[in-house]
């Protein structure tokens, strides 16, 4: 099974926040400062893919991951050195799985600090790393390394950094950045995360590229002729079929979600639509928004969706067949659900057209869950210390220093049987917490590899044809004062609204309503701010309804 259940909880908070409307990404400057001009000029790190890594299945630059189907005979070496020559160094990250034991009495952390060659003294943060994040920044007394997450409403992004964090840009821009491979094998879109008015601040930490997908238990579908559809009106037939009174529900019921699903089928642009004029329209301002908005009322009046909106046992539940359709991160947690049903590997969603007269997209995922930051110095021995640690720790699947990292050690953390990775009792206990707070904090780009080699096939299959829908958000990369200081509060209030709407609390003329004060609110500044920083190169939207 693959280890980035806490990275994908993570972004499962950053997709919602993704369709919270007029939420701005924080990785350019204000569009006041010109920054995000400077941000598209800069020379990006050279990239340069690591010798000697041949995967089973290849993937692209346009998302499609690399599969390997079987654990690596050999493992390649990509450091010379150990990283850490000052003794200590300090960081701030968070985990998205249970708490790993302190560094005193957990054997694969101490391993990792020996590999390492001195001491990665981490701060791990388990509830809302924003406010700890705030408060170490207002104390003055930061530690070397600080995660800089893209959607947790840390504010004021470009001074701070700024303030607080040493500019990288002449060592790792353009052919600087290849002293450090791990570093030069992380691509293009990865590094644009991390650059803010037109500086590079630190390493990003590689995420899926795909965003959410619905994924639907085979056992559950295969009475109405399987889970995909033609159109939304099938599919909804098809949840009605499935769905027995009292005993199962086609749906999870987590409605921001499923309605980020069926706004793909009516076509719901993926943020924001740009217009020939070059200005823009946020997606909850389309009448593909409204449409699907209407569409979700009918669903949730069909009584398809689970009935306790605030279920904490949803993956328990899909697994079971007690719900028969789930919202995932990538298409890559089709493969996750046999932690609960050994049989179970899930059918991926492809997008649809909601109806003959329109055209369905695939909205893609951010792609990182940020980077990682220096505490300002102007010391070089420092900087390149703590850049020799960041390459370390972003080696890639197939390298010795990944199953450090990741696994750590053959025969005390992990076995291989039958060609595949295994974690013993001890690694079960010492990995996973630790695991998902260093890929936050640092990571190669992803693969697909999954124990069962069936899974990772068909995943990869099923990728190429959502790659067929894709489409990204415009603002990608951009920054807009207002959305900074009020987008999030804005979004929530209007999406409240959507909620109630869709289980038919509030009308659409309520909606409609509550629209109006997202404009007058400051949506309308937002739209504004993010066109007049919108690059050249990026492409008026489709519209759906033309073929």
């Amino acid at each position: 099974m693959s280890f980035e259940i806490g990275r994908r909880r993570l972004l499962a908070a950053g997709g919602a926040a993704a369709v919270a409307v007029g939420a701005g990404a924080c990785t350019a400057s204000s569009s006041r400062s010109g920054g995000a001009k400077k941000s598209a000029e800069v020379e990006l790190p050279t990239y340069k893919a690591l010798d000697g890594l041949a995967p089973d299945l290849k993937g692209n630059e346009k998302g499609l991951h690399n599969v390997f189907l079987k654990a690596p005979e050999k493992l390649l070496r990509t450091t010379e050195k150990k990283p850490i020559t000052s003794g200590t160094i300090s960081a701030l990250t968070q985990t998205f799985a249970t708490p790993p034991p302190p560094m005193k009495s957990n054997p694969f952390w101490k391993n990792l600090n020996s590999e390492l060659g001195g001491t990665l003294d981490m701060q791990v943060v388990i509830d809302s790393y924003p406010d700890k994040f705030a408060t170490i920044l207002a104390s003055g007394d930061l530690p070397d390394l600080m995660w800089v997450p893209p959607n947790q409403g840390i504010p004021n992004i470009g001074p701070m950094l700024e303030s607080q964090f040493t500019d990288l840009t002449e060592y790792l821009s353009g052919d600087a950045v290849l002293e450090w491979k791990n570093l030069a094998a992380l691509t293009p879109s990865s590094w644009r995360t991390a650059v803010v008015n037109g500086k590079i601040w630190g390493a990003p930490i590689p995420s899926t590229p795909f965003g959410q997908v619905y994924l639907g238990n085979p056992e559950v579908w295969k009475e109405v002729g399987g889970f995909q559809s033609n159109d939304a009106d099938e599919f909804l037939e098809k949840c009605k079929d499935v769905s027995i009174k009292g005993k199962r529900w086609a749906l999870e019921p987590f409605l921001p979600n499923a309605f980020h699903m069926f706004g793909e089928w009516f076509g719901v642009p993926t943020g924001y639509r740009v217009n020939e004029d070059r200005t823009l329209t946020a997606s909850q301002q389309t009448d593909e928004y409204l449409e699907t908005l209407e569409y979700a009322q009918k669903v949730f009046k069909a009584g398809v969706f689970y009935p306790d909106l605030n279920l904490a046992e949803s993956s328990q539940y899909f697994a079971n067949g007690t719900i028969g359709a789930i919202v995932s991160v990538g298409p890559r947690g089709a493969s996750e659900y046999r932690h609960y049903n050994k049989d179970l590997l899930a059918d991926i969603l492809i997008p649809f057209p909601a109806d003959a007269d329109r055209t369905q997209v695939y909205d893609m995922g951010y792609g990182t869950v940020g980077f990682t930051p220096l505490k300002k110095t102007d010391d070089e021995k420092k900087i390149r210390e703590l850049l020799d640690l960041i390459n370390y720790l972003s080696a890639p699947f197939g390298t010795e220093e990944y199953m450090t990292v990741n696994w750590g050690r053959e025969g005390q953390e992990y076995e291989v049987e039958d060609g595949n990775y295994v974690l013993t009792k001890d690694g079960e206990t010492n990995v996973p917490g630790l695991q998902s707070a260093l890929q936050i904090m640092a990571a190669g780009e992803g693969v697909v590899y999954n124990p069962i080699a069936d899974d990772s096939e068909y995943i990869y299959a099923q990728e190429k044809k959502l790659l067929e829908h894709a489409s990204q958000s415009p603002i990608k990369g951009l920054y807009s004062d207002t959305a900074s200081s009020k987008g999030t509060e804005l979004s929530t209030r209007l999406n409240d609204v959507r909620d109630d709407v869709i289980q038919g609390r509030k009308t659409i003329d309520d909606f409609t309503k509550a629209l109006k004060a997202w404009e007058d609110g400051g949506g309308k500044k937002i739209l504004e701010e993010y066109a007049e920083v919108l690059p050249a190169d990026v492409p008026v939207t489709k519209d759906p309804k033309k073929k």
